[in-house]
């Protein structure tokens, strides 16, 4: 049965203009989509310009009740702490995410619609090739943030997002949800034909678009959710000549423990450093609150990821810094504002992201390999990030060994749990603030248990519970489409 999805891309240009006369114009020259040059720029919109971070981590166990030492207290932070439906649609909210991801894929089918005309469709390869792995990626979000998360025993069944891929023309469009296989078949077919098409010399700022590398960091994710290891393992071999991920880490040892607090916080989403695979910019205020915020990353989370030794025997590099009591955090973030007039003093606050990094990828091949049963590969990988991570690094003393993964986990003769154990235990510390551990526990079923700043538990998400999937806009489910069930 068909359902209606509800864009708002055109609908406040049809409120206002009641002629057909208005939709007959061109609104710029960029409408106008008739060179290689101009459809370039519209790719720049294909990517969701929005921060999902905010509300991911504030669902995690990376956040705490910090209570009174808290700066900023704000129903986008605190409703994903207590796992409600964020009712607030503006910046970093789960809706303002829905809105911006499928405006991308507008964009997205834009492009794709005007190359399948054009005259000329070989002279625009490289920009058919982003065009697809963009809307699979704007997909990709979509589904593991608004769908159970992809499980081949029920991805048959499960409702997925709407995979749009025709240009929206109308206020209403009628939509299916369909499901989670149907969506992650959708997104294979897209990544596969994009990304051999894909050309970095097309890009004036490669970090800003989906380089090859980026696509297959990209692709060693997807088929990581999908279970598919083999296919992470030949993805994440291809981001990096050689499949040699290790000099691209970041250097914390060398390099970022001993920058200042504004040299640190310049360097990390710089697009010159080599373990930014893919940059967003968009509109938000997570730099300037994610230490602020009174759900996030409290002194007792610090003490366990940095300040207590790991399974290496070891702590972390990562220089920690606070604002007031109990706001912790690590420097990742800097807020920069774009102007809303170019003679105005004033703008809109924007963050920087990180969408896909070496790191990540080094995890993804370093999980697909255990899964395979390769475990000294796995233990080749974690000992090299380690080895970034850890000052005076020594593999003799430093290395991961059977020993002292039993002892630190507890999993006795059980290697392989004990290894998937550490690779989520290093991710949580090398991706916190960034939202990503939501994805871990989504893939694993893993419990989530929150507490109240005097030590009480508050609430508990069990592998089960439905308050794990996010629930889709109120304007799309009003107007038709399937609710997630609470």
């Amino acid at each position: 049965m068909k359902n209606i999805l509800k864009y708002t891309l055109i609908s406040s240009i049809l409120a206002f203009s009641g002629c057909e006369d208005y939709l007959e114009q061109a609104v710029d020259q960029r409408t106008q989509l008739d060179t290689v040059e101009k459809v370039s720029e519209l790719l720049v919109t294909a990517y969701p310009k929005a921060g999902y971070a905010a509300f991911t981590e504030a669902m995690s166990d990376m956040a705490d009740d910090k209570g009174i030492n808290a700066v900023t207290t704000e129903d986008i932070n605190r409703d994903p702490y207590f796992f409600r439906d964020v009712e607030n649609r503006a910046e970093d909210s789960p809706d303002f995410y829905w809105y911006s991801s499928y405006a991308a894929i507008a964009a997205a089918n834009h492009a794709l619609e005007t190359i399948a005309n054009v005259p000329n469709p070989q002279d625009y390869s490289a920009q058919k090739g982003e065009a697809l792995v963009a809307r699979a990626y704007a997909h990709f979000m979509l589904v593991s943030l608004f769908s159970k998360i992809y499980d081949p025993a029920t991805a048959a069944t499960d409702p997925g997002i709407p995979y749009v891929t025709t240009p929206e023309k109308v206020v209403f469009g009628q939509y299916e949800r369909k499901t989670v296989a149907y969506v992650y078949e959708q997104i294979e077919k897209d990544l596969l034909e994009g990304l051999p098409l894909i050309n970095n010399t097309s890009y004036r700022v490669p970090k800003y678009h989906f380089t090859t590398a980026a696509a297959h960091a990209f692709a060693s994710r997807f088929y990581l959710f999908k279970q598919d290891y083999a296919k992470v393992i030949e993805h994440a071999n291809q981001v990096f000549p050689g499949g040699t991920i290790g000099p691209n880490l970041r250097p914390w040892v060398s390099v970022y423990s001993s920058l200042t607090a504004n040299e640190g916080l310049a360097i990390y989403t710089q697009a010159t450093e080599n373990a930014n695979l893919l940059l967003v910019e968009a509109p938000s205020l997570w730099a300037r609150n994610y230490a602020r915020y009174r759900y996030g990353l409290s002194t007792n989370i610090v003490n366990y990821y940095f300040r207590s030794a790991n399974v290496t025997g070891d702590v972390w590099a990562y220089p920690l810094y606070t604002q007031g009591a109990d706001n912790w955090l690590v420097l990742k973030f800097r807020e920069h504002f774009v102007r809303t007039d170019v003679n105005a003093d004033i703008g809109d606050p924007y963050t920087i992201f990180p969408l896909f990094t070496a790191e990540e990828v080094l995890f993804n091949r370093a999980e697909a390999n255990l899964a395979l049963g390769n475990v000294e590969a796995t233990r080749t990988d974690l000992n090299l990030y380690a080895s970034t991570r850890i000052v005076d690094y020594n593999a003799r003393t430093h290395g991961i060994t059977n020993a002292k993964i039993a002892g630190f986990y507890d999993t006795g003769s059980n290697v392989r749990q004990g290894m998937l154990f550490t690779i989520l235990d290093f991710k949580a510390a090398e991706f916190v603030h960034q939202g990503m551990r939501w994805f871990d526990l989504l893939r694993y079923k893993l419990p989530v248990r929150h507490y109240t700043n005097t030590g009480q538990v508050v609430d508990e998400l069990g592998p089960n519970d439905p308050r794990r999937v996010l629930q889709l806009p109120q304007e799309v489910t009003l107007a038709g489409l399937e609710r997630n069930p609470r």
